[in-house]
């Protein structure tokens, strides 16, 4: 049996780790421990054969939202339910409905699929807080656009009094990746009224909790890190098949790498076409440390998309690194720090200027598609180095995804006897003693 690089053992021990953490813990999210996508029923009228009720679809994670083409909730139907009507959203199938000869509903199916109106839907047909094209924002960078919610009329329950909560939740958003908990009853949602004068509370609450896991969604990371200074000319690319090894035609010398199963069944058109890369992720995250001065330190901070049909709309980069622990500022991203709970170090939350750069661009024959950004930290005396590769991110994340970080013995290192902290005051010293001396001899 071949045997295997000393060095390839930390990184494949760590992978077996967090596979069992994943699947003991539901893949528990140090960064955002109270993330997930929370599903309320509020039924708050009844009818003669059933209810009408608000559902409500929030998310809480911190950096994850849903792009498109947007959410799809699924479920199943405890008895013989049907969907007389829906406004805000819509069903994406009607379903067998030959039994009902006078009203005929908007859904008969036992399993509907329930898809988001888009914002130029019909007054009639949408509302209130409905109709974002499927699309949720993140809790921390637009809390108010990170909800959506139907109104539906549901009935043929009969003569049972006693309504049973929808079955066997399903959230696509888009794609794999969420697992949802059983809808249960909760304590009924109470709202304001009156001008807050007054509570009013619905008759019954159902209540999901969707959490994610990439290890459902993804078959192989979407991301990659690479790293450089201005002290060392080496760069350290993205680890080599990051995100899965090239599949090279030989007749064309090109290689193309898809999404995944799901995707390419469901719509063939949303396939990834890849730049040929040795790492072959879509998105490539570049940090380089860019300038040392005496109280601050400068890093250049680039996106890059290799992604030839896909553009990234509202993108965000997640960044945890100790500098942050100090003041840092950012000149072309917002920028946002996010409490850490106790599990490790800073971590600072940026994301695209509104009409400048929210939108990645895909890669063309010519050029890749990128945004990026200086930032400017300042430093912390007791902890600032430029050794040991302390001025490197300790893990990024783009759009919620866990980026493949190189090994920390492939990082850009100082030459030997270099300064490690600041510029050296003697350096500076004969810098002032030359510039005096030009001077002079000018004078």
């Amino acid at each position: 049996m071949a045997s295997i690089p000393s060095r390839v053992w930390p990184s494949a021990l760590l992978s077996i780790v967090l596979v069992a953490f994943c699947r003991l813990a539901d893949c528990f999210d140090p960064l955002d421990p109270n993330g997930n996508i929370t599903v309320t029923f509020d039924i708050h009228q009844w009818t003669t054969d059933g209810y009408v009720a608000r559902v409500t679809i929030q998310n809480y994670y911190q950096y994850r939202h849903v792009d498109k083409p947007g959410w799809k909730l699924g479920w199943t139907w405890a008895m013989n339910e049907v969907i007389w009507s829906i406004s805000g959203a819509f069903a994406t199938e009607q379903g067998n409905c030959s039994s009902f000869k006078y009203q005929v509903p908007h859904s008969c199916k036992k399993d509907p699929t329930i898809a988001d109106l888009m914002p130029g839907a019909l007054p009639q047909n949408k509302s209130e807080d409905c109709c974002r094209g499927g699309l949720l924002s993140a809790w921390a960078i637009y809390p108010a656009a990170s909800f959506s919610s139907f109104e539906i009329t549901v009935g043929n329950i009969g003569e049972n009094t006693y309504v049973q909560a929808p079955l066997n939740l399903t959230l696509m958003a888009p794609g794999p990746g969420y697992t949802c908990s059983p809808v249960l009853d909760t304590d009924p949602t109470v709202s304001s009224d009156v001008g807050g004068r007054r509570q009013v509370q619905v008759f019954r609450t159902w209540r999901s909790t969707c959490t994610y896991s990439s290890f459902l969604a993804n078959k192989t990371p979407v991301c990659c890190v690479s790293l450089s200074t201005f002290y060392n000319p080496m760069i350290t690319s993205c680890p080599k098949c990051s995100c899965g090894c090239k599949d090279a035609d030989k007749r064309t010398e090109s290689c193309i790498s898809s999404t995944g199963e799901f995707d390419r069944l469901s719509n063939p058109d949303l396939d990834d076409v890849v730049q040929c890369t040795d790492h072959m992720c879509p998105v490539q995250i570049h940090w380089h440390i860019k300038n040392n001065y005496m109280n601050q330190w400068r890093v250049k901070l680039t996106i890059s998309n290799y992604n030839y049909r896909r553009n990234f709309s509202d993108w965000n980069v997640l960044v945890q690194h100790p500098g942050f622990s100090q003041q840092a500022k950012t000149y072309s991203f917002n920028n946002t720090m996010l409490p850490t709970l106790g599990f490790g170090d800073e971590v600072a939350l940026l994301w695209g200027l509104e009409f400048y750069n929210t939108e990645l661009l895909h890669a063309d024959e010519d050029q890749l598609g990128s945004v990026n950004t200086e930032i400017l930290l300042t430093k912390d005396s007791h902890s600032f180095t430029l050794s040991n590769g302390w001025a490197f991110p300790r893990r990024i994340y783009f759009n919620g995804e866990n980026c493949e970080m190189p090994l920390p013995d492939t990082f850009p290192m100082l030459p030997n006897g270099g300064c490690s902290s600041r510029p050296s005051y003697y350096h500076i010293i004969l810098l002032i003693f030359f510039t005096f001396v030009t001077l002079a001899t000018w004078l």
